[in-house]
């Protein structure tokens, strides 16, 4: 079993569970040491998956969270809307990222849950230095957005379509995000 399968498996058992489960149980049904189960853990925590620890094992917050990629073309101007339309449509923006020709993936973790959230951040893009990442690239990028179900991803999809916000990918992209399984929340 992979790393990547491994970790789905932990989200499954802990989405089943009525109650918290230890490491050194999900390391003996998973036949690894404790050890990796930490490390995974640490891993599934990264992407913005909610799971407590508690003096009697693990607890998953969120019992289901779907992710989607989503690559997007907007101006400077329309930043606030893009980032409300997500939260307003319960989503969080877990990150943000370009593919660069020459750079490769550049990725900034954002973890916008909230219009609060998008407020700060645009406070801070306006009293900083800096600009945008999608400056890049010409006003292209990606987000990461996780969501409670599949049905929520997919209307945020249909308003970023109707907004005229989607943009389809070019040939040189290394990977084509529209064809990747909407899987739970593990992408690690």
């Amino acid at each position: 079993m992979s790393g990547e399968e491994r970790r789905e498996q932990i989200l499954s058992i802990l989405r089943e569970a009525k109650e918290p489960v230890s490491g050194t149980a999900l390391a003996g049904r998973l036949h690894v040491t404790r050890q990796v189960i930490v490390q995974d853990i640490a891993l599934i925590r990264a992407k913005g998956c909610e799971i407590n620890s508690t003096y009697k094992g693990y607890v998953l917050e969120n019992k289901a969270i779907f992710t989607r990629v989503f690559k997007v073309i907007h101006e400077d101007a329309d930043v606030e809307r893009e980032l409300k339309l997500y939260v307003d449509m319960s989503g969080t923006v877990l990150d943000v990222f370009v593919y660069h020709k020459r750079y490769g993936v550049v990725k900034a973790e954002m973890n916008i849950r909230s219009r609060r959230d998008v407020d700060l951040y645009l406070s801070d893009m306006r009293t900083g230095k800096s600009s945008p990442l999608k400056n890049l690239t010409s006003g292209y990028h990606y987000h990461t957005i996780a969501a409670e179900s599949e049905e929520i991803l997919d209307a945020i999809q249909e308003r970023l379509q109707e907004e005229g916000f989607l943009a389809q990918l070019k040939d040189y992209e290394p990977v084509d995000f529209w064809k990747q399984d909407n899987k739970e929340k593990e992408h690690v």
